[in-house]
């Protein structure tokens, strides 16, 4: 398995980024997701009293939650959740973030939009 690249993000506004550069993944499935730079993200959408466990721009898994946000804005949730997921454990997050950040997100999507 090849090291998965990371996103290069600048500050964009107050708890926001910008993609410096256009970021690829390549995927298990041979899915290339492109990223165009310019895209914008507020990181992962950890409510604020977990973010000194979890950050939401964290460089431990920003690629993924950039990879994740990008998709789930193409209306993509379920392949949003598994690349997440995917990348995260490319990125050698520990297992227990991994399940963590999945299945929340599994579960915020099938509340909110039945996907």
């Amino acid at each position: 398995m090849s090291e998965v690249k990371r996103v290069v993000v600048k500050p964009f506004d107050k708890d926001k980024f910008e993609l410096a550069r256009e970021y690829e993944y390549q995927s298990a499935s041979g899915e290339t997701i492109k990223i165009p730079a310019g895209y914008k993200t507020n990181g992962a959408n950890v409510p604020r009293v977990f973010w000194s466990i979890f950050p939401p721009n964290s460089p431990e898994y920003i690629s993924a939650v950039v990879a994740h946000d990008y998709l789930c804005d193409l209306e993509r949730y379920e392949r949003a959740d598994e690349i997440l997921k995917e990348i995260m454990g490319e990125l050698r997050v520990a297992e227990w973030k991994i399940l963590i950040f999945y299945y929340a997100c599994r579960a915020y999507h099938k509340i909110k939009y039945g996907a």
